[in-house]
């Protein structure tokens, strides 16, 4: 008896994944839970065990080739055992039965509907109903997915490009000399130029910097990292921030939103997403309810994500539904910087190096010179808040900066 390979459903949020690798080949045998394939969701690659043993008897879909879950993979049986022929793209039934009936059969009849144009090819529901919402003619959108199929990203893109006022054409293709270096773009690469492209076209960036006096949480750090350390998590300086931002998220829910075309959402939950960098680019893992964990907690979750980031073994579901984005870029020996917002949230927080400079301490005006004036040697660190200029502006936006600030100067006080 033959059993079906089928794409999983590998997080709520997940409903299509590119085939990367097969760790078995057709006629080979493999064993009940033993690796089977690789599957790549967005930017993080996930294993996916086989579910009977026998011989991978027929692959049908192949290496990067985007599917969406529930589609039909590849067949396992005995040695010789005769299996049917099965359609190769099969409907992505997990995400539809999650819907109500009516509008399943919406997204059916539109995935039907897009299917008859002939001219785009197999998409999936979502690309389906994104065209049907905004009224998009696929055959108008590039797409940027294997042999040109059209995802999700490519109708966000055009969405907002048509918002957008005409600009000159730019030259886009680069110029070749002797000697020159020809380097593919690699997958991850490309999926990071889409986004921060796609942001800077979404939302206008403001970016806003503040300066820190970090005093008072290296001193804390420094008193209490051994302690840290007997519970088997590393104290850095990032759960100190993530903390910040939470109180900061906190007292002014605005930054803490996405904009929406008819309305803006309030996020009940605060999760914070930690961009690290890895070996070909860069992974945003998500630490989900952090405003329920102390600072044992923020460690421990940042230990934990950041070392399965750079050994790639998130799960999908962790590098979705963040609200909000902090990242660290101090850490190579940067001061400050101006990130990009990481869509739809409404900011992100990047955080320079922490360095040592001097300081008026002053007991006296804030401004005018006083006796009581003296040079002090503090760390500092610049914070650079970009936001989005539709939800915040520079006010609102200061003075979720200044709450943040407040409590790293204030730390343990």
């Amino acid at each position: 008896m033959t059993t079906n390979v089928i794409m999983p459903q590998l997080g709520e949020s997940v409903v299509e994944g590119t085939v990367t690798r097969w760790l078995v080949q057709e006629g080979e045998r493999v064993e009940k839970l033993a690796p089977l394939l690789e599957i790549a969701t967005d930017k993080v690659d996930t294993e996916v065990p086989s579910p009977a043993s026998g011989v991978l008897l027929k692959i049908h879909v192949r290496e990067g080739t985007t599917v969406g879950v529930g589609t039909f993979l590849a067949v396992i049986g005995a040695e010789g055992e005769e299996i049917a022929g099965v359609e190769e793209v099969a409907v992505i039934s997990p995400a539809v039965e999650k819907k109500d009936a009516g509008e399943a059969a919406t997204i059916d009849r539109e995935t039907s509907a897009a299917r008859d144009a002939g001219e785009v090819g197999f998409i999936s529901p979502v690309v389906a109903k994104l065209a049907a919402e905004h009224d998009i003619d696929l055959r108008q959108v590039i797409g940027t997915g294997l042999k040109g199929r059209i995802r999700k990203q490519d109708v966000l893109a055009f969405v907002a490009e048509r918002q957008m006022p005409a600009a000159p054409s730019a030259v886009v293709q680069p110029s070749f000399a002797a000697g020159d270096e020809v380097v593919p773009i690699t997958r991850m690469r490309r999926l990071i130029a889409e986004h921060m492209v796609a942001s800077k076209r979404t939302s206008p960036h403001v970016t806003t910097v503040f300066d820190c006096d970090m005093t008072a949480v290296v001193r804390h750090l420094y008193a209490h990292r051994d302690r840290f350390a007997r519970d088997g998590v590393t104290l850095t300086f990032t759960p100190y921030f993530i903390a910040a931002v939470v109180a900061g998220l906190k007292e002014h829910r605005a930054a803490n939103a996405s904009w929406g075309e008819k309305a803006v959402v309030l996020h009940r939950a605060i999760n914070i997403g930690l961009a690290v960098a890895i070996e070909d680019g860069l992974i945003v893992p998500v630490i989900k309810e952090a405003d329920s964990l102390n600072l044992l907690g923020l460690a421990r979750a940042v230990n934990d994500l950041s070392a399965r980031a750079r050994g790639g073994d998130l799960k999908p579901d962790e590098t979705q539904g963040g609200t909000f984005t902090l990242t660290n870029h101090g850490t190579t020996g940067s001061l400050f910087a101006t990130p990009i917002i990481n869509q739809p949230q409404t900011g992100i927080l990047g955080v320079g190096k922490i360095h040592k400079a001097p300081v008026v301490v002053s007991r006296g005006h804030n401004l005018l010179p006083d006796p009581g004036d003296a040079i002090a040697i503090h760390p500092i660190v610049y914070l650079s808040f970009t936001f989005d200029h539709r939800l915040l502006d520079g006010a609102s936006a200061d003075a979720f900066m200044s709450s943040v600030k407040e409590v790293l100067e204030n730390w343990g006080m």
